[in-house]
């Protein structure tokens, strides 16, 4: 992507956080090799808008594998009649894992969105947080703050590819953007679901940049 997708084209980085990096709570396979090309991005400001996310959870946290009795890390249970993995403890709020990555220069930020800080409802997308004890997901007000300001089509890089970014761009497509995914400027919690998370993008309408 050597131009802005339009001229009215938010980027959104998805919690480029030190506890998603090699020797993080919750590592993503090479994770802290996005760094220094996100940071570049920034540096270009060739997007009109730039939005963050920022996994921002309390202690205890449901999506926690710690809250469970006898359930370790990566397991699924059900919750709210939805399938849901339970994590190592991450993203504590106040946390310095928790920080937006000090290597990236985030002087173009225009928002950020924290997400998670329910204790009780896991959230993965910018947009909308995961499936509630209603059955419903509640927006984030990421998409309306996008629509004020004219936005119709979003690029979407960070951690973790196959998790929080494909949700965020699955979650832009449901809600009328035109979305790319920047596989560069993505990494996976594990590569053995990359050919799953491509076909997700194909059959969802979403963009591989």
């Amino acid at each position: 992507m050597n131009q802005p997708i339009s001229p009215r084209s938010a980027l959104i980085v998805v919690d480029v956080q030190p506890d998603f990096m090699p020797g993080g709570a919750l590592a993503c396979h090479e994770g802290d090799a996005i760094i220094g090309g996100i940071d570049a991005l920034l540096r270009e400001r060739r997007f009109r808008h730039v939005v963050a996310t920022q996994d921002w959870h309390p202690p205890g946290h449901v999506s926690f594998a710690s809250t469970h009795p006898e359930r370790t890390p990566f397991e699924q249970i059900e919750l709210y009649g939805q399938p849901q993995t339970l994590w190592p403890d991450h993203c504590v709020q106040g946390t310095a894992g928790a920080a937006l990555h000090p290597g990236i220069d985030w002087s173009a930020l225009d928002a950020v969105i924290r997400k998670g800080s329910d204790p009780a409802v896991d959230s993965y997308s910018g947009f909308r947080e995961n499936h509630g004890p209603g059955g419903s997901r509640p927006s984030t007000g990421l998409a309306g703050w996008l629509r004020d300001r004219d936005v119709d089509e979003v690029a979407v890089c960070g951690l973790a590819r196959d998790v929080c970014v494909l949700w965020t761009a699955r979650d832009a497509r449901a809600l009328g953007f035109r979305a790319t995914l920047l596989w560069e400027l993505s990494r996976p919690v594990t590569p053995a679901g990359d050919a799953a998370t491509r076909a997700t993008c194909t059959a969802s309408g979403i963009v591989l940049g």
